[in-house]
């Protein structure tokens, strides 16, 4: 028969409370955590999750729904949070909605059956109606690298805007006008920000926005590909083109070895995220790095917050809204003019 809570008590002398408090995550003597942590082990107690989360409506669990799980800034992400949240007793479930709306809404549906006490997610749907089962429950919500208006939860973003400004800036010290952009999808916020900022860039240096030189990408490679044998097709005198994201960047360097142009002789460029592959190109890329540990860091801080003071922010207009910078990592990608 398997060993109880009670059985512990007897076996150490302390009370119910003490032995509940201790597994709960409560303050508990040092001298009495030896003694029940010594009962656990000699009498192999195991602690029925099931029934501690119907009897405290708490499942120590939190739900995660990203847009592909074979995307490296979301890997490094949710690698990060789960060491802090293991630290802090949480399991993590990991869904994978491969950018598909219909997707993410039955992810979210799931981690409301499932009882999860909260949700992280980087949005696929901008409209937020994913999110409406799980807005019901009262749980706090934190949002990755995203923003939906009118969508009231805690959000942890990258100022994109100035991440594509300070690309440009970067060409424009070095000569150049013609510059392309391979943006993400018109409907991501991510994207909208990266095109926002680099058409301000052009408007500040008294350059008009031509939108031969804007194609929009899917985030994927092979979309990085497209994307850049059109650009350079339809402007042959496209001097450098900025790729504003990690799997397009790998695309558009595909793209260039298989058009035979040289970096950066002929084309230059600035890629985002993912060091390690930047080193590995030749010449080495310059790239815009997001700080994916930070981002970790910041999404499991709030939700940790959220879930120790039992409330998601949303009484009393205590959203928070984090905006982190990113770098530049200088290569050898951006010749001069």
């Amino acid at each position: 028969m398997a060993a109880t809570m009670k059985d512990i008590a007897r076996r150490t002398g302390l009370g119910l409370a003490t032995i509940s408090s201790y597994f709960n995550g409560g303050n508990v003597r040092e001298k009495n955590r030896i003694k029940i942590e010594e009962a656990i082990e000699e009498l192999h107690y195991e602690v029925n999750e099931v029934a501690r989360g119907l009897k405290t409506n708490a499942t120590k669990t939190v739900g995660v729904v990203i847009p592909e799980l074979n995307n490296i800034f979301c890997t490094e992400i949710i690698s990060g949070m789960e060491d802090i949240l293991r630290n802090h007793g949480y399991a993590t479930i990991v869904c994978d909605c491969r950018t598909d709306k219909r997707l993410e809404k039955e992810a979210v549906d799931f981690l409301v059956r499932k009882r999860v006490d909260g949700l992280i997610n980087m949005p696929v749907d901008g409209s937020g109606r994913h999110l409406e089962s799980f807005r019901k429950t009262g749980k706090p919500i934190v949002l990755i690298d995203r923003q939906i208006t009118g969508i009231p939860c805690d959000c942890v973003l990258v100022d994109n805007e100035k991440a594509a400004e300070d690309a440009m800036e970067l060409f424009f010290a070095n000569g150049h006008r013609r510059i392309g952009i391979i943006g993400g999808p018109r409907d991501i916020f991510t994207a909208q920000e990266r095109l926002s900022g680099y058409c301000k860039a052009l408007e500040k240096h008294g350059l008009s926005v031509e939108p031969d030189l804007i194609c929009h990408g899917d985030y994927t490679i092979q979309g990085g590909v497209r994307a850049l044998e059109k650009l350079v097709k339809k402007n042959p005198d496209m001097t450098a083109v900025f790729v504003t994201n990690y799997e397009m960047t790998m695309g558009a360097v595909i793209g260039i070895n298989e058009m035979g142009i040289h970096l950066p002789e002929e084309l230059s460029m600035i890629g985002f995220d993912n060091l390690q592959f930047a080193r590995a190109c030749s010449p080495k890329l310059t790239i815009i790095s997001q700080p994916t540990e930070k981002i970790a860091k910041e999404v499991a801080r709030i939700i940790l917050e959220r879930l120790e003071s039992g409330k998601d922010g949303r009484e009393n207009g205590e959203r928070v809204a984090e905006k982190l910078q990113t770098e530049i990592f200088m290569g050898r990608s951006i010749g001069r003019i």
